[in-house]
């Protein structure tokens, strides 16, 4: 997350610095990267391999989250740290159950700008639009008036934080930022989060991966089980809990190991 002095975020595009956006694009196999990202992601694999199937395990619980709390009457979601698009982002998933759903996307790089908003420009995407801003500060994300115009703040939203709260140091106050989007959010709204946790792997590994994204615009924050279940303080947890993305409501058997990915998912909702 790159940033301008006084605490905006930065025009530039920065390709010669990774971004986990874009590495997180290159792990789907995505082509939206730049040389930069993919050495670094390079890098990141050849500390922990398994990166790429957590991508993949957190993209299929972003969609099956996504399809139930649509499932569940939400019709508004505010989706934060939005990533490259591809195929089952949050507006394809949740469109598919209602197609009256209205969603924003957030995200402070340009290149994820550029790419979304072409995607949205095309016919079929319903009411979805894209917000550049960054989610250290949640309050020009609620003031924004792409937002106010899309979003009925008296109705239960659905905020979707899929792996960005890891890019948060703990300076940041990640709680902090979440407590401030959920207080503005109408009862009845649920959160999907997902988060990295380096719970499962060696600290050497630990260390070398989180030594790659001290390189990158953001770094990586690996939190434990406990410490994602702090975020989850005052909301009602829905079933099966925090668990790792792959348990989280699978559709078919879980493949062996899904319970040591190194992600958690959980979805909430606010009384």
């Amino acid at each position: 997350m790159s940033w301008e002095p006084g605490g905006k975020p930065s025009a530039a595009l920065r390709p010669e610095i990774p971004h986990p956006a874009r590495m997180y694009d290159y792990y789907l196999g995505g082509k939206d990267n730049f040389p930069a990202d993919r050495e670094a992601a390079e890098r990141a694999l050849a500390a922990n391999p398994e990166f790429r199937s957590t991508a993949r395990a957190n993209r299929g619980f972003l969609q099956r989250a996504v399809r139930h709390v649509a499932g569940l009457g939400i019709d508004q979601f505010l989706d934060i740290g939005t990533g490259i698009p591809t195929a089952g982002n949050t507006h394809e998933t949740a469109q598919s159950v209602d197609p009256s759903v209205r969603v924003v996307y957030v995200d402070n790089d340009p290149i994820v700008l550029t790419h979304a908003r072409a995607l949205m420009a095309g016919m079929g995407h319903g009411r979805t639009t894209v917000l550049r801003a960054d989610l250290r500060d949640p309050a020009a994300i609620l003031a924004a008036p792409e937002v106010g115009e899309l979003l009925d703040p008296d109705r239960p939203v659905a905020l979707v934080l899929a792996a960005v709260m890891h890019f948060l140091r703990d300076e940041d106050d990640p709680a902090g930022v979440l407590r401030t989007l959920l207080d503005a959010l109408a009862p009845g709204s649920h959160l999907i989060l997902s988060h990295g946790t380096a719970d499962f792997i060696p600290a050497e590994v630990r260390d070398r991966v989180t030594g790659v994204y001290s390189k990158a615009t953001a770094p990586l924050v690996g939190r434990s089980r406990a410490e994602v279940e702090g975020f989850l303080d005052g909301l009602e947890i829905l079933e099966p809990g925090v668990v790792t993305v792959p348990l989280w409501r699978p559709e078919g058997e879980p493949a062996e190991g899904a319970d040591r990915v190194s992600m958690y998912g959980a979805v909430a909702r606010k009384p």
